[in-house]
């Protein structure tokens, strides 16, 4: 079978090569030895393109894959790639300057420089290779190496043989051929996102005190503390997190899984997903969704089974409070004995000025730094400083577990590639397959802290931040706080595969970004520890109508591929079932129509009232009354506190329909209602304005209306953008749905799949597909999937390009 595989689609390929035209562009480049490998014995691939600008990839191993993968992401987004490599190279200051800032795509430092000190970091102690010197599975298989190193190829060939019309980048010396080291740079940047990563900043300028200063400082406030460590560590505001659902084959029309992912990632910048068919023949067949610099599908489907990703809420990271010798702030003790720290000293280039030197401290838990996020200090005194402890930065095996769901032939092979890689740094997983069977599960590369251990090694401030946030803050004076280590787990310090929240054959499995609690709302998950997630705490609005939408699916059954694209733009929105005919009914019954601002302004609010009572309670794009309900209830849920909020509280009893009955009696509430008119109305936008004239993007001379709902409304389809009053209302969409793919299966060898990249597959704005794909967002359309052989030679738009070294 293997075998005749292979020849089928090399036979198909080699038919296609000759019968169709190739782009004017790459002609040049095309097989001059009559073979699949034009470059006699040089990396090449077979790249046919499908509508709007799909590729589909076939190579005959991993390295020509990765060549051919490279090739075809840097033609779609060159200038983005090449960003994201001048910051892993900590090269930002030299190019763009100290001051401004990165796009937030490989870490959250605010500033070039200090993106450039970490990241410098990292080159200069060698953190990454020596991560691919450790043998498979604790560090990059074979395959990954050959992938990542042939996508270096191709990324460096197509530069060589293409000229950049991109405007971002065109004609910019920063964008240079790049190494094998450069991309495995960059997937380490990703594994270390939430933790190392989004405390760039306070390592880069962490300090020792200067001789002199004051023994002692005040401690962190232990109630602020927890504040500023839940509203860090919430997944619920991000401009990343995301939706899933599979479901169980009983559920279905024709008993076999189906699978519905929607995540919710940046529409601008290096965080973007690029999408592509990976081939080798006889060995690998898969299509989806890869986060750009990556050469392998992270989130997709293949004949038998499909899965998705959503952000967890697990804390990818701990503190260890070290207590300091007296004599020297830079010496910590642990078990009573002195260490010294590590001091590193980074050099950066500097755009118009001399470089910059700046020392960074390290421990033997990780660096030191002087704040978690800008609410919560750090302050490193004489007696006491902080490190930051992140397992992430011994994981570079976030590929190899992508690659073993690319090759899995069900859910139980999906499980099994996470228990062998244990690689992804900050996601859950939720897959169906086409026997029928669905899987969530947490699979997080986390710090292995233990209620127990946290019980017994907090510090004051952990004993704030531990239970309201996850964030551990253990006594590193003391040998008995590291975390200890499971028997199963490929690392030490980390919890093992036995250890993470996993539900089996549900019949449904979904999560929008709470903890794995409700994964099921029948079947609720327990007994995992704090560091997971919360248990039996008040769920997230979309989490709420996520459950509510999918139980009921799941509860109607007969469901099919239809239903999940129904769902996915249904634009339902939960909020507004709860609260708006309670809120439009106060509102009609304020005396004389009026209600007082935050000014002491009496404000005509009865249009409002009227908008609200005759409102579809969705937000498509020709919803009136969406955009006056979002700003309303935007204002309202900062105003009111949640106790304050709800007539009827939350109940762990009732998890998704509490807390619920809108107390519109609550200071604020006029308020809110009052101010909200008089921003619309300021901003010169009707009452009834439609949704999309005034949440859009612009591609090109056209303005592209976007339907969607912001976080606190609770809809499934998020979509983020930030307000500017001044300007009319919104700016362009910043985040939001991205690479969606709802997948089920017929019983034949073609899965049934509809798929759709909301910004396109391009960044660049002289490229076809720019804003192609979404066009078709807006008007609620998809791309019908071209999987099997007889599908992709039948497109109308097939396009083949024989590239090589």
């Amino acid at each position: 079978m293997r075998t005749r595989l292979r020849q089928l689609v090399v036979s198909a390929v080699a038919l296609l090569t000759a019968t169709t035209a190739l782009p004017a562009a790459t002609a040049a480049d095309g097989d001059r030895g009559g073979g699949h490998h034009p470059s006699h014995g040089g990396l090449s691939a077979v790249i046919r393109y499908t509508e709007y600008g799909i590729p589909h990839i076939v190579a005959e191993d991993y390295a020509d894959l990765g060549f051919g993968t490279g090739w075809a992401q840097a033609a779609d987004q060159v200038c983005v790639l090449a960003d994201g490599f001048v910051t892993v190279r900590g090269e930002r200051s030299r190019h763009f300057g100290p001051d401004t800032a990165p796009d937030f795509s490989l870490s959250s430092a605010t500033k070039n420089l200090t993106s450039d000190l970490y990241f410098r970091g990292v080159r200069d102690t060698g953190s990454v290779r020596r991560l691919l010197e450790r043998p498979a599975p604790v560090g990059p298989s074979r395959q990954v190496k050959e992938l990542m190193r042939g996508w270096a190829a191709g990324y460096n060939a197509w530069l060589r043989k293409n000229r950049i019309t991109d405007p971002a980048c065109k004609g910019a010396a920063w964008v240079r051929p790049v190494t094998t080291l450069d991309v495995f740079s960059r997937a380490y940047a990703l594994a270390v996102l939430g933790g190392e990563g989004r405390f760039v900043d306070a390592i880069a300028t962490a300090q020792p005190p200067a001789p002199g200063a004051a023994p002692k400082a005040a401690a962190p406030d232990a109630k602020a503390a927890a504040r500023a460590a839940s509203e860090l560590f919430s997944t619920g505001d991000a401009d990343m997190g995301s939706n899933a659902v599979a479901f169980r084959g009983d559920t279905t029309a024709n008993g076999r899984g189906l699978l519905l992912g929607n995540p919710h990632y940046p529409w601008a910048g290096g965080r973007r997903f690029w999408q592509a068919q990976q081939t080798i023949p006889g060995e690998l067949n898969v299509s989806g969704g890869s986060l750009l610099g990556s050469p392998i599908t992270q989130i997709g489907f293949n004949a038998k089974v499909a899965w998705s990703h959503t952000v967890a809420t697990g804390t990818p990271m701990n503190l260890h409070q070290l207590t300091l010798d007296p004599a020297d702030p830079t010496t910590y003790l642990v078990d009573g004995k002195a260490e010294r720290m590590t001091k590193r000293s980074v050099t950066v280039a500097v755009k118009d000025g001399p470089p910059v030197t700046r020392t960074q401290w390290w421990t033997r838990y990780g660096p030191v730094v002087t704040s978690l996020g800008s609410d919560l200090a750090l302050p490193w005194t004489a007696d006491t400083a902080y490190a930051l402890a992140d397992p992430n930065t011994t994981n570079l095996r976030f590929a190899d577990t992508s690659l073993g769901f690319a090759k899995a032939r069900g859910t139980a092979d999906v499980l099994k590639a996470l228990g062998r890689h244990q690689g992804l740094p900050w996601v859950n997983t939720v897959a169906a397959d086409s026997a029928g069977h669905t899987l969530f599960t947490q699979s997080q590369v986390l710090p292995r802290i233990t209620d127990e251990l946290a019980a017994r090694c907090s510090t004051p401030l952990g004993r704030a931040t531990y239970p309201a946030a996850g964030v551990a803050v253990l006594d590193g004076a003391r040998g008995d706080c590291a975390p200890g280590s499971d028997p199963d787990a490929l690392q030490p310090g980390v919890f093992g595969p036995a250890r993470m929240p996993t539900l089996k054959d549900a019949p449904y499995a979904e999560n929008s970004n709470d903890s794995a609690w409700l994964a099921n709302a029948d079947r609720p998950l327990t007994g995992y520890e704090r560091v997971f997630g919360n248990l039996g705490t008040q769920r997230s609005m979309r989490t709420r109508g996520a459950v509510e939408d999918v139980a009921a699916m799941a509860g109607k059954g007969g469901l099919t591929v239809r239903d999940l694209q129904k769902q996915q733009f249904a634009n339902r929105v939960p909020a507004a079932d709860l609260a708006a005919d309670d809120a439009a009914r106060a509102c009609a019954a304020l005396p004389g129509g009026t209600a007082t601002g935050s000014d002491g302004t009496a404000v005509d609010v009865s249009e409002a009232c009227r908008v609200l009572a005759a409102w579809d309670r969705t937000v498509d794009t020709s919803s009136r009354g969406a955009l006056l309900y979002d700003r309303f209830w935007r204002r309202l849920t900062r105003a009111v506190p949640n106790a304050q909020l709800w007539k009827v509280p939350f109940s762990a009893a009732d998890p998704v329909r509490t807390p619920h009955t809108l107390n519109t009696a609550a200071p604020g509430f006029a308020t809110a209602l009052a101010d909200t008119v008089t921003e619309l109305r300021a901003a010169g936008i009707a009452l009834d304005a439609r949704l999309g004239d005034h949440q859009f993007v612009v591609r090109g001379d056209r303005r592209i209306p976007v339907h969607g709902g912001t976080e606190s409304l609770g809809v499934w389809n998020k979509i983020e953008a930030p307000w500017n009053a001044a300007a009319g209302g919104y700016a362009e969409v910043s985040s939001g749905s991205s690479h969606i793919q709802a997948v089920g299966w017929d019983g034949s060898r073609c899965p049934v799949a509809r798929t759709l990249l909301t910004y396109g597959q391009s960044s660049n704005p002289n490229s076809p597909h720019y804003g192609d794909q979404t066009r078709l967002f807006s008007a609620e359309k998809w791309v019908t999937t071209r999987f099997c052989e007889k599908d992709i030679r039948s497109s109308p738009k097939l396009k083949v390009v024989r590239v090589s070294q």
